[in-house]
């Protein structure tokens, strides 16, 4: 499939790009390139190897641990560890000063 030089420039006004004509003739190629790639690769026949690839999938088993709430430390627990303390909160030095 080859695009047109107007189908690059509205794509790349999509994309809010400026090109030069030597940048939209070298990427109308590129693009039609791709196209024409995905093109030939939609005309596979994928059916019977997708079930091949897919079933290796299934097999691995990704279990995981339940996710089971648990009490937190205490905030006494954790201020007996605090460098310094005020009413029950960490003190730390000012940021700004």
């Amino acid at each position: 499939m080859s695009l047109t030089i107007q189908e690059v420039e509205h794509i790349a006004s999509l994309a809010r790009l400026e090109l030069s004509d030597g940048e939209i003739n070298h990427y109308r190629e590129q693009l039609s390139a791709i196209l024409d790639f995905v093109a030939q690769l939609q005309k596979l026949n994928t059916s019977s190897a997708h079930s091949e690839i897919a079933s290796g999938i299934a097999a691995v088993d990704s279990s995981l641990r339940v996710d089971e709430a648990v009490p937190g430390l205490s905030p006494e627990i954790l201020l007996a560890t605090a460098a310094d303390k005020e009413r029950s909160q960490f003190k730390i030095p000012p940021v700004f000063e």
